[in-house]
């Protein structure tokens, strides 16, 4: 089901096109003095004088439910079915109608209804289209509808074949119209009416546009199978947004567009790039050149001699855009000495060809590096790995084989020129890796020394806490020197007293921790904002990771780090539930199956964290705050929020590990979820609906796996607990204490670390 949503503000012209339409039927009203036989002329009145009363350009709303080809509703589904929809968008007192049409393929209703209350105030329109998304795809579910695409998707469409139409047919001729213009200019940022012409003419649409009392209207007509043309159809009748003044604005729009002078910017470069890779091209080769070496759809344009005269690029961001449209210089025939050829050839000693293979040995030390289970430093592995590796490497890459089809050498003169570049290149390179990490080495040494004076109050266990610090940052404290974890190569002198407590088990700390861990560090001794520091969604979880270390954090910088964190957290929340949002009862209680709370001060809405060491919270946008405000549950689902939390608190899960587990829920990793839940039973602190979602996108399936994997006898016992029942995923289990022995074991799963699957952020 796809679901529309259109605002007017004048109602009277959509009542005429809703019920004008020859075959339709009214199916019901809602919230009139008759459900079934309500008087249109009243409920148009009715509409009117509820309009009058606000002075919003939304004044009225036109909603259509639409339904993929081939299913079908019966009308008194349908109707509850558009009943649901209105409720979820806030409909639910409004008056509104519901009419089917039956004038295309795919089976439809139309919503006609007003954003303005009888009270003269008008219902909140933020986050509409979200909502309605959310709206759609949970009434997909419940109706057994077909989900409508997680993205929106151009169909390819005939190009060559002629289409087979009745001449007499003006519906299918219409339809077909319908679907080749509206992907065209889904898919193409056109400009011009010139430009739509071109690119109708390969499904066989001709385009003709007529000036008359400065008005710009246009007709389309098409050739069939059975040889003849049909009449010419007028840009309106085909549909009204195809009409001329529609598509100018659509033009106008596209050629103003701040996207375009980049677009053309990057072209010129990614051109002229490419230029300087060859001494001659013959003009033929240049789109599988193009697309091979920069990813450009480029097609070529020919004379009546069939020779290539120019070309035009198809660019992603959907304008399409001569040679001369992008820069100057850069057309076939402003270049004769490079593309007056037959032969295409590339220079052996240019520049480029340098650059393209030094990218090429990169990206191989890069991917090499990435491979390794056990990882040295940057530096290190470019020291200790040798060309035929990288080589290897090399030729699983595009950008390498392209640069190998266009050189004409044999295998061992390629082999030279790599040599030639190998040395120097990997010695530069290594060179700025060992800077670069003796760099970050002083830094971290630095950081620790600030972090030991200023950060953290004096405790009992000042070296454990010093030790844990040092470790939480990726490094090791040996002897009066600073080193990496994983590597001697760098030292750093620095005194941290000859007793300091550091733990030996697992002493590699996950890079992606180690990094937001220093991120948020430095960013609470420079007193840096939230702008400038950047916390990603992890930060809220570095407690649980490094406990020690946070508690013995200095009441206001754990009270900044507590805010930042939260913050970071809220934004990602909002994003990640979004599409399952339907209402503004539905954003609470979302955030209160995850263990956080609103709460209004000073006239303002806040959210804060039963997580939290102290009792923080973060005001919400002005637009989220009269949103929530706004809905008439919002007094029920404020005083409901206390008996969720207290739930979760009973049952164990007011803790960070299980928070922890419904984030790695969300990435996908089911698998370490799902060890987690059977073997610890530790519950994911997730809404009901994410949680269902995640139960049929795979996480069943982890856990029927991980259940196998088991002896028999602990295997019938999880069976027994019902896995595959999700009032059992988030019933009751008993609470674990967070802190743990080796300072990992909240971070990684038992899982992963049993098989050796380090979690990178």
């Amino acid at each position: 089901m796809i679901a529309r949503l259109l605002y007017r503000n004048k109602v009277q012209g959509v009542l005429k096109y809703v019920l004008g339409k020859p075959d339709s039927t009214i199916l019901g009203f809602h919230n009139t003095y008759s459900d079934t036989d309500t008087n249109l002329r009243i409920f148009e009145q009715v509409l009117v004088f509820l309009g009058f009363r606000h002075a919003s350009e939304k004044r009225y709303v036109h909603a259509t439910l639409n339904l993929p080809r081939g299913e079908h509703l019966d009308d008194d589904i349908f109707l509850a079915l558009s009943k649901a929809y209105m409720e979820y968008m806030g409909y639910w007192e409004q008056p509104y109608i519901v009419v089917r049409h039956y004038d295309t393929e795919h089976e439809h209703v139309h919503i006609v209804s007003s954003t303005i209350r009888e009270d003269c105030s008008q219902i909140n329109l933020s986050f509409d289209y979200r909502r309605s998304m959310a709206a759609q795809k949970h009434l997909e579910k419940q109706f057994g509808l077909s989900p409508s695409p997680e993205k929106r998707t151009v169909r390819e469409l005939p190009k060559l074949e002629t289409p087979q139409f009745n001449h007499q047919d003006g519906n299918g001729v219409r339809f077909y119209m319908q679907d080749i213009l509206n992907n065209t200019l889904q898919k193409h940022k056109v400009r011009s009416f010139d430009e739509l012409a071109k690119l109708l003419e390969k499904y066989h649409i001709q385009l003709k546009v007529v000036e008359r009392s400065s008005r710009v209207g246009v007709a389309y007509g098409i050739a069939t199978k059975e040889g003849c043309r049909s009449r010419f159809i007028g840009g309106y009748t085909v549909h009204p947004q195809f009409s001329g003044p529609k598509l100018q604005q659509v033009f106008e729009r596209n050629q103003q567009s701040a996207l375009l002078p980049m677009v053309k910017k990057r072209l010129e470069k990614q051109l002229r790039t490419t230029y300087k890779l060859f001494r001659t091209l013959r003009p033929e080769h240049l789109p599988d050149i193009l697309g091979s070496h920069q990813k450009l759809d480029c097609r070529l344009s020919y004379n009546d001699q069939g020779q290539v005269v120019d070309f035009t690029i198809y660019d992603k961001s959907g304008y399409v855009l001569r040679s001369d449209e992008i820069a100057n210089g850069l057309g076939i025939y402003e270049n004769p000495e490079l593309f007056q050829t037959e032969h295409t050839q590339m220079y052996m000693d240019s520049r480029q060809l340098e650059l393209e293979f030094q990218r090429c040995l990169r990206e191989a030390y890069q991917r090499t590096y990435r491979d390794l289970k056990h990882k040295s430093l940057f530096s290190e592995h470019i020291m200790g790995t040798f060309l035929d590796v990288l080589v290897r490497e090399m030729m699983k890459s595009e950008r390498f084989l392209f640069l190998k089809k266009y050189l004409h050498t044999d295998n061992q003169t390629l082999w030279k020129v790599i040599d030639s570049y190998y040395h120097p290149f990997s010695e530069e390179l290594c060179t700025s890796a060992y800077n670069k990490e003796k760099q970050q080495l002083q830094k971290k040494a630095d950081l620790i020394q600030r972090a030991r004076d200023r950060l953290f109050t004096s405790t009992l266990d000042q070296r454990e806490v010093l030790g844990t610090l040092v470790q939480s940052l990726g490094v090791r404290y040996d002897k009066g020197v600073l080193i990496y974890a994983n590597s001697k190569l760098h030292q750093v002198p620095i005194d941290l007293g000859s007793h300091l407590l550091q733990t030996s088990v697992n002493p590699y700390m996950p890079i992606g921790f180690a990094r937001e861990n220093e991120k948020l560090l430095e960013g609470l001794l420079h007193d840096k904002s939230a702008k400038e520091i950047k916390p990603g969604p992890t930060a809220l979880f570095l407690p649980m990771v490094f406990p020690k270390l946070y508690n013995a954090m200095a009441p206001t910088f754990r009270e900044r780090f507590d805010t930042l964190a939260l913050q970071a957290y809220h934004r990602y929340a909002e994003r990640m539930q979004a599409p399952f949002e339907k209402s503004p009862r539905d954003y609470i209680a979302f955030f209160n199956a995850r263990g956080f709370y609103f709460e209004q001060q000073g006239g303002k809405l806040r959210v804060g964290s039963m997580y939290s060491k102290h009792s923080v919270t973060v005001s919400l946008s002005a637009k989220m705050q009269d949103y929530l405000q706004s809905s008439s549950e919002f007094p029920s689902t404020m005083a409901t929020q206390p008996l969720i939390l207290n739930h979760m608190i009973a049952q164990g899960q007011d803790n960070l590990n299980s928070l922890w587990m419904g984030h790695l829920m969300e990435r996908g990793l089911y698998k370490q979820v799902a060890y987690s839940y059977v073997s610890e039973g530790v519950l994911p602190n997730l809404p009901p609906e994410l949680v269902e979602h995640h139960m049929a996108n795979g996480f069943k399936e982890a856990l029927v796996a991980v259940a196998t994997q088991r002896n028999r006898q602990e295997r019938a016992s999880m069976l027994r607990t019902g896995w595959d029942a999700l009032d059992t995923l988030i019933g009751p289990a008993t609470s674990k204490e967070e802190e743990a022995s080796n300072g990992f074991k909240d971070e990684l799963t038992d899982y992963s670390k049993k098989k050796g699957n380090w979690l990178t952020m």
